[in-house]
């Protein structure tokens, strides 16, 4: 038995490849399957079995990139209704891989139709190794229940059970193989290994701790992280089977006469992924602003419309095709083209820009003392935590629908961590035409450190 992982770096999104000396399996593997295929044909072996925990809700899954390159056979939860061939699984499923055994568990609550795969080397024992747990069981944290929110406490209760009465079952000795780490909104406060054991978790994992249903219950419905916008499509993607990316049309390299053109057409929108203060200097009007240093996928899924048709604006022509990748993971397949040249190419033209004034922490707050009023666009938790005094809160994306909560006279200086997820809630007031907007540049990092110098 080989055990293979991968890991995709901004969705904390891990996959793994389960081998043994001929065949293998790949289980929850992302849209982007070379690597999977690569590695395959480094170690000379056939990929023979897609095994998928569940229907993901924060990213598009590769299961049909993988089949139809391998010809192998995509295996999933029954209850997950795929509207494509699949082999159906129940609880008490089992099937092998060479000298390996997968029996199948089904650990609902994160989602309803989730299934954990129980591993065993046949080879060296009875007892299982591991266990691919999905989205059931995190490294020091468990999967939420709210992504549907008219049954989370049913939800909560099953994956209760699902962890107490099934995976907390096995022995100590048994590894965990999560489908994500930390940094993924699939949970509230996953630990950054990737990987554990069941006796650790037993021992040590917080969320395992709580002494009865209802306290979990609680613990886990309410003050949860916010949910993305593509959470509520991804799974229905995955569900009706996704695009294979070879089907898509490519990304074409446009000039600014064609953007100017294409920006004529309502269906069309601008994703900027500069940085945040080279997007502040200039930039296209209308555009988001979605920092590629940042969190780019989950911020494009949570913001983009899905029905339109994606423009980027990038500082290279490499970074315009890794943006583009990164807005397929999460189903955003209307990205058509890029800006050849960038904004060098856009303002030659003499083409319109706009530009959001980024201030350093000593000019925000002499700016505050005349009547200017911060925005703090991170979640509650983090304003909740700490703030900047008079700051009023509300989440970056949440300004496309609470934008008018602000007075439209008054000057505003949005403010969050860093300055990227203000910027981009600046981006999102300026192109619903407020034009008093500001950043502080450094957020909250500045802040503090301000503080420290008063100290």
């Amino acid at each position: 038995m080989l055990l293979k992982h991968f890991y995709v770096e901004k969705i904390a999104h891990s996959s793994y490849m389960l081998a043994g000396n001929d065949i293998c399996a790949i289980v929850d593997p992302s849209r982007d399957v070379d690597m999977y295929i690569e590695e395959a044909y480094k170690r000379n072996l056939k990929i023979t079995h897609i095994l998928q925990t569940h229907l993901h809700a924060d990213f598009v899954s590769g299961h049909m990139d993988l089949a139809e390159a391998t010809g192998a056979k995509i295996y999933m939860p029954k209850s997950g209704e795929a509207n494509f061939p699949v082999v159906n699984l129940v609880e008490g499923d089992s099937f092998e891989i060479e000298d390996m055994r997968i029996d199948v568990l089904e650990t609902p609550g994160h989602t309803p139709e989730h299934l954990s795969y129980v591993v065993t080397d046949l080879s060296r024992s009875e007892e299982p190794t591991g266990i691919f747990t999905g989205d059931t069981l995190f490294v020091g944290d468990v999967g939420r229940p709210d992504l549907f929110p008219d049954k989370k406490e049913e939800l909560a209760s099953k994956l209760y059970d699902s962890l107490h009465e099934k995976i907390m079952k096995l022995p100590d000795f048994v590894e965990v193989y999560p489908a994500h780490g930390a940094g993924s909104l699939c949970g509230k406060a996953m630990g950054a290994k990737y990987t554990s054991t069941i006796g650790y978790e037993r021992r040590f994992n917080p969320v395992l701790q709580i002494p009865t249903r209802e306290e979990f219950i609680v613990e886990l419905t309410e003050n949860m992280p916010e949910v993305p916008d593509h959470f509520a499509l991804c799974s229905d993607f995955n569900r009706q089977g996704p695009i294979v990316l070879d089907a898509l049309p490519p990304l074409e390299p446009l000039t600014a006469e064609q953007v100017i053109e294409k920006l004529q057409d309502e269906e069309t929108v601008v994703v900027d992924v500069r940085s945040y203060v080279a997007f502040g200097g200039m930039h296209i009007p209308g555009a988001y602003c979605i920092d590629y240093a940042g969190n780019l996928p989950t911020f494009a899924g949570w913001v983009v419309p899905f029905d339109k048709e994606i423009i980027l604006v990038t500082d290279n022509d490499e970074q315009a095709f890794d943006t583009a990748l990164w807005l397929h993971r999460v189903g955003l397949d209307k990205t058509i083209g890029f800006l050849k040249g960038g904004m060098k190419n856009w303002f030659t033209k003499a083409y319109p820009t706009d530009f959001v004034t980024q201030l350093d922490i000593y000019e925000a707050l002499e700016l505050a003392e005349e009547e200017y009023v911060f925005i703090d666009t991170r979640d509650e938790a983090a304003y909740k935590k700490e703030h900047i005094e008079g700051a009023i809160n509300i989440p970056a994306p949440d300004l496309r629908h609470r934008y008018d909560e602000l007075d439209g006279e008054k000057e505003y200086i949005l403010v969050c961590n860093s300055g990227n997820r203000s910027n981009l809630g600046a981006s999102i007031l300026k192109m619903l035409g407020y034009d008093n907007v500001h950043n502080l540049a450094g957020g909250m990092k500045s802040f503090l450190e301000y503080q420290r110098g008063e100290d």
